[in-house]
């Protein structure tokens, strides 16, 4: 049911929206926790995992729980820039060239697979999500308030896919892994529950002007001295690291700590804990780290939050 209007506040609108996910696609918290950090701080979502998981029917229902319009790209390797942005048309009724907007002007945009569409199109993407905007036909065009991108990576294909670079990846701010449903919710899914029909009857946790509300709290939330110290320990820990070819920038701590603030207000809080960089630190960083070998940025994270004293 939606929330009173007038009594809402972000530990409980959180708390609605995660429930309401859980009923229409099965995952857990670890996975809507992030998405939701990055969705009140402006934030963009890079999620991978296997086809036919839920990502897509994740990305509606969360449009749906905050009551904004949604959209989908299929990126492939033949999609334009206009595709995405949209293109001026004749109108012999007008005579003259209107523009038609594009799927990108929704508030919360999936990406669906990103790395099999040329490096063209995807600056198109980048440009978007950095600026909130567009240039057309000389014209520099705002989108839509809120403005979210939920971007797909197939992990397990490459045949007809591009690399996604670095400072692509570093455009969002968490990166999700999503992964097989848990064994109830699974054999529900084959003894006929449709996940359509249950989001068809989801209505709004809250709307988008609450969304912008709650971005403004976001940025009020205070980070102390040692909890930021605490985030640069860890981070220069990534550069120092013999494994790490490529550790965490200053824009890499930044964007851990934006999300940071985020969770602190989902969670009833004006300021950051360690605990909120520990949760977010894979999620912000993992795809924003660089080792050498097999290795991997998630366990080295995980490594260094067991040994970098956490603040008192």
């Amino acid at each position: 049911m939606p929330l009173p209007q007038r009594t809402l506040d972000a530990q409980q609108a959180r708390a609605a929206i995660e429930q309401t996910i859980q009923s229409v696609v099965s995952v857990p918290n670890h996975v809507t926790e992030p998405i939701l950090c990055a969705l009140v701080v402006g934030g963009h979502v890079l999620l991978e995992g296997i086809p036919g998981i839920g990502k897509t029917l994740l990305a509606r229902t969360l449009a749906q729980c905050v009551d904004c319009d949604f959209r989908r790209i299929q990126f492939t390797n033949d999609l334009m820039p206009s595709d995405v942005v949209g293109t001026a048309v004749w109108r012999p009724d007008l005579g003259k060239f209107a523009f038609v907007r594009g799927p990108l002007f929704a508030n919360l945009v999936l990406a669906d697979e990103i790395n099999r569409t040329s490096p063209r199109t995807l600056s198109c993407l980048l440009e978007a999500m950095e600026n909130g905007r567009v240039s057309v036909e000389g014209r520099t065009l705002e989108l839509g308030s809120p403005f979210t991108v939920l971007a797909t990576r197939n992990p397990i294909e490459f045949h007809g896919t591009y690399p996604v670079p670095e400072a692509a990846l570093d455009r969002f701010l968490v990166r999700v892994e999503v992964g097989y449903p848990d064994p109830a919710a699974e054999l529900a899914l084959y003894s006929g529950k449709d996940p359509e029909a249950v989001l068809a009857t989801v209505q709004p946790m809250i709307t988008r002007a609450d969304l912008l509300a709650l971005r403004e709290q976001a940025e009020a939330v205070e980070v102390s001295g040692p909890v930021a110290e605490y985030a640069y320990r860890i981070v220069q820990a990534t550069r120092e690291h013999e494994l790490v070819q490529l550790g965490a920038s200053p824009r890499a701590a930044l964007a851990w700590l934006r999300a940071a603030k985020g969770r602190a207000l989902l969670h009833g809080r004006d300021y950051v804990l360690p605990d909120d960089l520990k949760t977010l630190a894979i999620p912000s960083l993992a795809h924003r780290v660089f080792l050498r070998g097999e290795a991997t940025a998630s366990t080295l994270l995980g490594e260094l939050l067991q040994t970098v004293e956490v603040p008192l």
